[in-house]
């Protein structure tokens, strides 16, 4: 029995306003702070090193501008099945705010009202996945928090609802991949955050 190599590295966006406020972030297209612009900067110390084979990038604002401060923008192809999850009618909203219309929403369980539903980002992960299936050597994602958590859950033949115990911090590296032909994760949301750099 072979044992599979390939990791997957899952690059969530640095910091905008709104992950700063809390406000869900689908298709708005908002750009980073300062602050996120240094955090993009962390990722590619991080990762300078590395050798990708196949970057993939959303083509959301945030996304592209933290793959770009990060270096990898000119090795990079925009897939706009990376894209976060569209929230609706729920876009721009807090938690809290969501939760004063309906109490306990769960955006991995119930999907968004004018938006996607679970089932619409199970079927866009699986895509991206089958898609770098046939790549050799390691893969970069530059995603979204919500829509790399589904992707996760997905990865780990979970329901896509088990996507809510994956919590992932912007500006953050993750790496899926398998131990012997079991997909796992490898590493899970290392950034400047949980090293108080």
């Amino acid at each position: 029995m072979n044992t599979i190599k390939k990791n997957i590295y899952l690059i969530r966006h640095s910091e905008t306003a709104w992950s700063l406020s809390g406000q869900h972030t689908g298709r708005t297209d908002i750009p980073l702070t300062k602050q996120g612009e240094e955090d993009a900067a962390f990722i590619g110390k991080k990762l300078s090193a590395h050798t990708f084979t196949t970057i993939l990038c959303s083509p959301l604002k945030r996304a592209k501008e933290t793959c770009k401060i990060a270096g990898f923008q000119p090795y990079a192809q925009e897939d706009p099945d990376l894209m976060e999850w569209n929230y609706g009618d729920y876009e721009g909203l807090t938690t809290p705010q969501i939760w004063e219309k309906s109490p306990e929403w769960n955006i991995f369980s119930q999907g968004a009202p004018g938006g996607e539903s679970p089932s619409d980002v199970t079927f866009r992960a699986n895509k991206i996945l089958n898609n770098i299936q046939s790549c050799q050597g390691d893969v970069a994602l530059f995603s979204h928090g919500h829509f790399l958590r589904a992707l996760t859950a997905i990865w780990l033949n979970l329901p896509i609802e088990e996507g809510r115990h994956f919590a992932l911090a912007p500006a953050s590296i993750s790496i899926l991949g398998f131990e012997r032909q079991t997909p796992v994760i490898v590493l899970w949301n290392l950034s400047k955050i949980q090293l108080h750099v």
